[in-house]
């Protein structure tokens, strides 16, 4: 069982940048795959971008790329998703999970989860 921490939420205006930081327990997670997604008010969550346990394998939603990086450090047991050029239609509450495997799986959800961090973008 892995748990998930996120942090590095918060207020940021337009144009800005903030990371995200996912703090995993355990001493092997480096056999998971990664992502993080986001839920915005009414909305469904949705994967914004995915790493597999080695990071020598990303995928980012077309919404972020170009604009979000997604990296981890093992030997920390840390993900992370840099942000910049933040636009208000990126508000949302950012969650991070881990899949069962080395690989991540786009097209089924993570096993485990965090609790979520608020991102608010104001213009």
């Amino acid at each position: 069982q892995v748990q998930l921490v996120e942090s590095g939420g918060g207020l940021v205006q337009a144009g800005g940048s903030l990371r995200l930081s996912c703090a995993a327990s355990g001493r092997t997670f480096s056999r998971y795959g990664v992502g993080w997604f986001r839920q915005a008010p009414g909305k469904e969550r949705n994967i914004v971008a995915a790493i597999n346990g080695s990071a020598a394998t990303t995928d980012y939603a077309a919404s972020v790329k170009g604009r979000f990086t997604i990296s981890r450090d093992n030997a920390k047991n840390t993900v992370y998703l840099q942000m910049n050029t933040l636009k208000p239609e990126d508000t949302a509450v950012y969650y991070c999970a881990a899949w069962d495997s080395y690989y991540y799986t786009l097209s089924r959800l993570p096993s485990h989860w965090g609790q979520g961090t608020q991102v608010t973008v104001s213009s």
